[in-house]
């Protein structure tokens, strides 16, 4: 199943692939729960599936959450074939998260066939477009996270060792736009106010918001500016990268961004964007469900630990309204994003296993 849906590409900006694979994971799940799929707007559908599971009457829900996107263009494969080497299986979007969607399957089709009792309602939601900040999706997971007592999301675990993640960093993006002045570069230099130098100072006063030892970073990523080199460019924009380990650090970096001043006075500044995934913060509830999930892996023989990151997912928004999230269920592997993306085929059965023995605890 991992293969079968790694080898159907489905990168974010490419709506009907997206929809390709809704339709095959639609399929994989039929029979298991009543399957529909939600608008998605410009991005593919989003498919949400409410789960038929043994035991009695059900009270609370369990919501796991997935994406169905990836970063990977059509034609990947051709690089990057689907295929099994080395004791892992390999290719774009198998650890990111293609993996943990056929784990969460797998794990509900082994609660059926053994006929495991299952107390609360169980909702998967696959979501189109969480690579690219779940623009479509964000109010769709909000409103079912808020009728659910927990949230297990199904991205990839950290580390080869398989550590699940009870704290992701917010994300954010701030842009910056001078306007200067243009002149002619020869005849009339001393008239123009240039956008690009005034940028680049203020990159490096913006660089400075960074504070390493509160896990605060500000990352300048694009910038564009001019038209041709013998014109004083009046313009210049750039894109700026935050990462926040608390919510409360977005006020600092917008009272930082608010105070940006132009040094040459010829030129205007301005300043859009903001924090817009909150973070995946380590409170009491997400503490209660790692240990949980802690205690049935130890029933396993296995131990299980646990890890803080800087990539954000849909769990951050779960986790900011409050409800305990559970995040990096899914595959263990590396590479997620990058060439050497692969799994481990030999921890399938036990991560299988743990969001099995987690939906039926809860």
């Amino acid at each position: 199943m991992i293969e079968e849906f790694a080898a159907c590409e489905s990168p974010t900006d490419d709506a009907g692939a997206v929809n390709r694979f809704v339709e095959l994971l639609a399929a994989r799940v039929e029979g298991l729960g009543r399957v529909r799929t939600l608008s998605g707007g410009k991005f593919g559908k989003h498919l949400r599936c409410e789960l038929k599971l043994p035991g009695k009457p059900k009270s609370g829900q369990i919501l796991a959450l997935g994406h169905s996107d990836t970063v990977w263009p059509i034609g990947t494969l051709r690089t990057m074939p689907v295929k099994q080497a080395r004791g892992r299986i390999w290719g774009p979007g198998v650890l990111d998260m293609k993996g943990g969607l056929a784990l969460f399957l797998c794990a509900v089709r082994a609660l059926r066939e053994l006929d495991v009792p299952v107390n609360r309602r169980v909702v998967l939601q696959v979501n189109s477009d969480e690579e690219t900040g779940s623009e479509s999706s964000r109010t769709l997971t909000e409103a079912i996270a808020r009728q659910s007592i927990a949230v297990l999301v199904l991205e990839p675990a950290a580390g080869l060792d398989g550590r699940v993640k009870t704290a992701r960093k917010g994300v954010g993006d701030y842009s910056i736009t001078i306007r200067g002045r243009a002149a002619h570069a020869g005849l009339d230099f001393a008239n123009g106010a240039n956008a690009i130098v005034e940028m680049a100072r203020q990159l490096e006063r913006i660089a400075g918001f960074t504070k390493l030892d509160r896990g605060i970073t500000v990352s300048p990523g694009v910038v564009h500016g001019g038209t041709r080199s013998n014109v004083v460019p009046d313009e210049c924009r750039a894109k700026i990268d935050v990462r926040i380990p608390r919510m409360a650090d977005a006020r600092y970096l917008d009272r930082c961004f608010s105070s940006l001043k132009p040094f040459d006075r010829r030129c205007s500044l301005e300043v859009t964007g903001g924090v817009n995934r909150p973070p995946l913060e380590r409170s009491a509830g997400v503490r209660k469900l790692f240990r949980l999930a802690q205690s049935l892996s130890a029933e396993m023989g296995l131990g299980l630990e646990e890890a803080a990151v800087g990539g954000g997912s849909d769990g951050n928004f779960t986790a900011a309204l409050g409800i305990p999230t559970l995040d990096g269920l899914g595959a263990v592997g590396e590479g997620a994003h990058a060439a050497n993306e692969s799994i481990l085929l030999s921890r399938i059965a036990d991560r299988t296993a743990l969001l099995a023995k987690l939906i039926a605890a809860l």
